[in-house]
């Protein structure tokens, strides 16, 4: 998360095709490579970042989305509590965090909602290959973990402990649309998807401190 928005990573290709755009950290499986290690070994060497708990998101391969031959990618997810820094390497000029409704997208819709643009007044990032069919797969991923997170037990968008008006606002930015706090009360607590992180209630409801309901 970043202020009012989600915040994506991506590293400017340094090399053709593309060379000088903006597009996901990835590249190709060596011989005999898993191809969850391959992906943390792209993500690693492009950005720096390791450690970090891969999902498969799914996979792409229209013809044409890259120029060199038909090509195939099998695309990975993943979700950080906090920015971290991130350093560009190997085949990336740069690596940076990018809001993303600064993409241009315009398939990233809430459910039932009109189509997401870029924000009025921000410049929009260009992108490599397909990837923003990519970065809209991965936000509807998002979208339906947030609808019932108990799905993915090692979902982490949140930090372990959070107030209601902190998650209210984590719902408010996915989402793009306003959340009151009955409704979130409706969608979270009576829901059980999320419980009080402490057995002595908090004197100030505002301040009360909740926890996924994971167990």
């Amino acid at each position: 998360m970043r202020h009012d928005d989600v915040a994506v990573l991506l590293i400017r290709r340094k090399k053709d095709p593309f060379r000088g755009l903006w597009a996901l950290p990835g590249g190709f499986v060596n011989e005999n490579e898993a191809l969850e290690r391959a992906a943390a070994r792209e993500l690693h060497e492009e950005t720096g970042l390791s450690g970090v708990r891969l999902e498969q998101l799914g996979a792409f391969g229209e013809p044409g989305r890259d120029p060199r031959g038909h090509t195939v990618t099998i695309a990975w997810i993943t979700y950080l509590v906090a920015e971290v820094s991130a350093v560009a390497g190997d085949d990336a000029e740069e690596a940076a965090f990018h809001p993303l409704r600064s993409l241009g997208i315009e398939k990233v819709p809430a459910p039932g909602e009109l189509p997401s643009r870029a924000r009025k007044g921000s410049p929009v990032v260009r992108l490599a290959f397909d990837h923003d069919k990519i970065i809209t797969a991965a936000y509807r991923r998002l979208c339906r973990t947030l609808d019932d997170p108990r799905r993915d037990v090692g979902f982490d968008l949140m930090p372990p402990r959070f107030t209601l008006a902190e998650i209210r606002r984590t719902y408010e930015v996915v989402f793009d649309r306003p959340f009151t706090a009955q409704k979130i009360r409706k969608q979270l607590i009576d829901r059980g998807l999320i419980v009080a992180a402490t057995h002595k209630p908090a004197t100030k409801p505002s301040a009360q401190l909740y926890r996924w309901n994971r167990h």
